[in-house]
């Protein structure tokens, strides 16, 4: 009869073992989905801080040239004269596209618009990794709990492995296809 015992609590062993092995998995998968997002997140903060600081750059440049147009306008002889006037309206041209350079990309309208996608891209991937990382935490604790199964007999521990294992998948899931969804994780 303690044959019997023996052999479902081998083919328990078993099928919980198989669902710490599938938890594992799905951890190591959570864990580089949210390296990744990290890694994202860390270089599109950098793109948009660099980019910001062209942005401020440029308005600093087009600030003095503007300033000094403007004094050099208030200088009564030389308002009237060629090189003057010349000069002026180079500065106004140069001040122009400063202000928005499509050709390029590089005028300040133009960097606002991609420091703005940055900073986008950049709430996206720590949206993804926080997700990410709760989906690693409930695969984490529903090993534990599998594992603490094995050892005490308690069914339930291994059930209860598995529905963190879902619930990590569904917060994966979230993550990858619909970050925004869930606002109690912002």
């Amino acid at each position: 009869m303690s044959g019997g015992g023996h052999g479902a609590v081998e083919g328990s062993n078993k099928r919980v073992a198989l669902l710490i092995s599938v938890l594992a998995l799905f951890l190591a998968g959570a864990e580089t989905l949210a390296k990744s997002a990290q890694t994202e997140a860390l270089s599109a903060n950098v793109e948009a801080s660099n980019q910001w600081a062209y942005f401020q750059a440029r308005t600093i440049r087009a600030t003095v040239l503007k300033t000094a147009d403007e004094a050099l306008g208030l200088l009564p002889p030389a308002g009237n004269d060629p090189a003057v006037k010349a000069k002026r309206e180079e500065w106004t041209k140069t001040i122009a596209r400063w202000e928005s350079e499509p050709a390029t990309g590089e005028g300040r309208k133009e960097l606002a618009a991609k420091a703005k996608d940055s900073e986008h891209r950049r709430d996206l991937a720590l949206e993804r990794y926080h997700h990410y990382e709760l989906a690693s935490a409930a695969f984490q604790v529903g090993i534990v709990l599998a594992s603490a199964e094995v050892i005490t007999g308690i069914v339930l521990l291994a059930f209860a492995g598995g529905f963190l294992g879902f619930a990590g998948l569904a917060l994966a899931a979230f993550g990858m296809f619909a970050p925004h969804t869930l606002p109690f994780l912002h």
